[in-house]
């Protein structure tokens, strides 16, 4: 085949022969865009929303859960660190999982368990960023802040106020993106270290406090802000052991939800990495900052609040319905400092911030890849010389993403409910691991890596295959409803209507969309 023939074939293949993205991003960067992915900041703050319908919370121990979901995540990591070695490509899981199972199969999984599970998810984050700026007013004494931190349809919320909100925030994100995409890669980074900085502040702060702060605190909530009962009345009110394995374990899909098994952001902009270091080691560094963060922060709880106390507090509705209460609450509480409160309330504030910058990023390079393939229309794809951004993909995340944010912000109620979505990404996880596998058998030549990650690939998939029934067994607890399974149902036909709409009309210009998919793409 002469040269010109084989680059017209290859233009077949794939949407252009380059994806014209720039290799803006270091080892930070990936690392942190991992780290914004698996949102500890996040985790700590909405952990009293899982724990209060928990069925029980004997023995329930929290950093025993956080590290067994830590361990429980090793094989995952084994398997994203293998594979973005050998295929480091925008899209990162997307890619692999597509070319073992195919572009309808593959792709429409890829589709329903990351593209649209994360559509819905930034909508909430970002009215959860509106919530979360509402609570740290009203923490701070602005009780006029209240209605911002309150869920549409609750008395006394300012839906109108939420949405105008949320929307300018997520526009302006979206713009930094489009316009300066160097910068939006900084600002995560930027945001995840001020994170991570005030998180340990908080720590902190805890520890200075004591025991003594903790009480003190509540006995503030008692004596003045209409809470009925005193720190040892809390503490008192959970009855049992430190630790039950079999109840601990129910809490892993909390973890799932928010921590560990979101460490697909940097695979998913790898062609864009300066240097090999980032694509080795930015999995791995990232899983264990936040291991250390989230068991840390909780481990802090439970030293500086007693273990009965914090327990308690969690199962208890009215603190954490009424009170919010939760890691950042407990830090701003105790530290008898406005100016300490304001910096620990900013800092949560900036971990949203934080998921927000992230998600328009990685969202965007799936939507690229699957749109370079020609699975989505090859528009989604394109991007701008001038600025080196995918501006289609944004403008489309824009879009649907703010009319979302105005559904949830009127709606909230059962909108939130698509927060259960994310077993679609759970499923997700199940086949990228038996896809690491296959891949392993097919194309590793050495012996010792290949039975690694088909090993890895394996457990991979018997772990989220666990998860998945745990969230499908305790649906009132996770947020399994019909709305929420149904969104997961409707993205999968979605996904698989949309490819074969897209192999029908290319078929006519002559291009078998099937070709990508036996191929890896050019970076």
């Amino acid at each position: 085949m002469d040269i010109g023939k084989r680059k017209k074939d290859e233009t077949k293949v794939f949407v252009r022969q380059a994806t014209g993205l720039v290799k803006h991003v270091s080892l930070l960067d990936a690392i942190s865009l991992n780290l914004g992915d698996m949102s500890a900041g996040a985790a700590v703050a909405t952990i009293g929303f899982s724990t209060i319908l928990m069925s029980t919370m004997v023995g329930v121990n929290l950093v025993y859960a956080s590290l067994l979901a830590f361990i429980l995540s090793i094989p995952q990591i084994i398997v994203y660190t293998m594979m973005n070695r050998k295929v480091h490509r925008t899209g990162g899981d997307y890619i692999w999982t597509s070319r073992v199972f195919g572009g309808m199969f593959g792709g429409s999984l890829a589709f329903m368990g990351y593209s649209l599970e994360t559509l819905a998810y930034l909508a909430l984050i970002a009215l959860s960023t509106v919530f979360a700026i509402g609570s740290v007013g009203v923490s701070l004494g602005y009780g006029s802040m209240l209605g911002l931190a309150l869920p549409g349809g609750t008395a006394g919320s300012t839906p109108v106020l939420q949405f105008l909100i949320a929307a300018i925030i997520f526009a302006a994100l979206i713009a930094v993106n489009i316009f300066r995409p160097k910068i939006g890669y900084k600002l995560v980074t930027v945001a995840i270290l001020i994170g991570i900085i005030v998180l340990l502040l908080a720590m902190g702060t805890l520890f200075y406090a004591g025991k003594a702060g903790v009480e003190n605190y509540i006995a503030t909530l008692h004596s003045s802000q209409g809470f009925n009962q005193t720190y040892t009345q809390v503490a008192k009110s959970y009855t049992g052991g430190g630790f039950n394995f079999m109840n601990t374990l129910l809490l892993l899909p909390f973890f799932a939800i928010f921590v560990y098994p979101w460490m697909n952001a940097a695979p998913a902009v790898s062609s864009e990495i300066k240097g090999k270091n980032g694509i080795r080691w930015a999995i791995p560094i990232s899983v264990v900052i936040v291991m250390l963060l989230v068991t840390g922060a909780f481990a802090t709880m439970y030293y500086v609040g007693g273990f009965s106390f914090i327990n308690g507090a969690l199962s208890n509705p009215t603190l954490v319905y009424d009170y919010s209460f939760n890691f950042w609450t407990l830090a701003m509480g105790v530290s008898n400092s406005y100016i300490l409160s304001l910096v620990i309330g900013i800092g949560w504030i900036v971990w949203d911030l934080a998921i927000l910058a992230y998600g328009i990023i990685v969202f965007s390079r799936y939507i690229f890849a699957q749109a370079f393939d020609r699975f989505l229309p090859e528009k989604l794809a394109y991007v701008s010389p001038k600025y080196g951004s995918p501006v289609v993909a944004h403008a489309f995340d824009l879009i649907v993403t703010v009319i979302l944010i105005g559904s949830a912000a009127f709606l909230y109620g059962p909108f939130s409910s698509l927060y259960g979505a994310v077993v679609a990404a759970m499923i997700y996880f199940i086949f990228i691991g038996l896809a690491a596998t296959i891949y392993a058998i097919k194309h590793d030549h050495k012996y010792s890596s290949k039975f690694t990650l088909i090993i890895a690939g394996l457990l991979m998939a018997a772990v989220f295959g666990y998860i998945t029934y745990q969230f499908l067994a305790y649906p009132a607890v996770w947020g399994g409803n019909y709305l929420a399974y149904g969104y997961v149902i409707l993205s999968f036909i979605a996904g698989i209507v949309l490819y074969s709409i897209s192999k029908r009309s290319n078929a006519k210009k002559g291009i078998d969309i099937t070709m990508a998919f036996r191929e890896i793409p050019p970076e």
